[in-house]
């Protein structure tokens, strides 16, 4: 039998992945869209600021918790404007459950009056706007983007760099870098899609400690995948 070929796999310094690389991390999309059909932001929102707002209480924090927290918060602080003149102790203890509350609620009370101070109360929906916002960097704002204003982004949380890299899609730690190199493999259009994609994967197969291998609907196109015939 003749050995497989070895796989290509991204390098972060170089200008453009081969041709063999794209190929493969498409395949992988198209897989990821059969399993999950209906992947989708898993956090509740109504409007665009509620999305950030929800997404940074995320941050080392369950969506699932975060949903239990934003219908009390949202029924209290609705908007930018709201948030903005919250009483910090109230804040606080609203969003406790979330976790490193201090400090998401020294974020929330910033970037909402960042929001009222500077675009007349309501979320910019420029990546370039979103990022000058106090407590929001790139992940977030990719988010709201993605979600709430149609805008394709990639989404690099702990999931998604993980299997990026697992997946021999990136070499890097930074999350800046591995965005990157994803935007340069998958077609723009699919990036809001692909980051729900590898993040449904991300919690229920390709888990940090124990990833299910056995199960995985990918592991034919994985080369950390026991047995794989795609290799390093």
């Amino acid at each position: 039998m003749s050995r497989p070929a070895p796989l290509t796999v991204a390098r972060s310094d170089q200008e453009a992945p081969p041709v063999a690389l794209v190929r493969r991390a498409r395949a992988i999309n198209r897989a990821l869209a059969d399993v999950y059909p209906d992947a989708h932001c898993e956090l509740d929102y109504g409007t665009p600021f509620q999305l950030l707002a929800a997404t940074v209480l995320s941050a080392q924090c369950t969506d699932v918790r975060v949903n239990q927290v934003t219908p009390a918060l949202f029924s209290r602080f609705p908007d930018a404007a709201a948030m903005a003149g919250a009483d910090r102790d109230e804040l606080e203890a609203l969003i406790k459950p979330t976790g490193f509350y201090r400090s998401k609620a020294e974020s929330l009370l910033g970037l909402s009056r960042d929001i009222v101070e500077r675009y007349d109360g309501a979320v910019p929906g420029r990546l370039r706007d979103l990022v000058t916002l106090r407590g929001v960097g790139r992940k977030t704002a990719n988010v709201v983007l993605g979600n709430a204003f149609d805008v394709p982004g990639i989404t690099v949380d702990t999931h998604m760099g993980r299997l990026a890299r697992r997946l021999g899609l990136t070499v890097s730690e930074d999350p800046v870098v591995v965005e990157r190199d994803l935007m340069a493999l998958i077609e723009r259009r699919e990036w809001t899609l692909w980051s729900h994609r590898v993040i449904f994967h991300g919690r229920r197969r390709c888990m940090a400690r124990t990833p299910d291998c056995g199960s995985c609907e990918i592991a034919a196109l994985c080369p950390t995948a026991p047995g794989a015939r795609v290799r390093r």
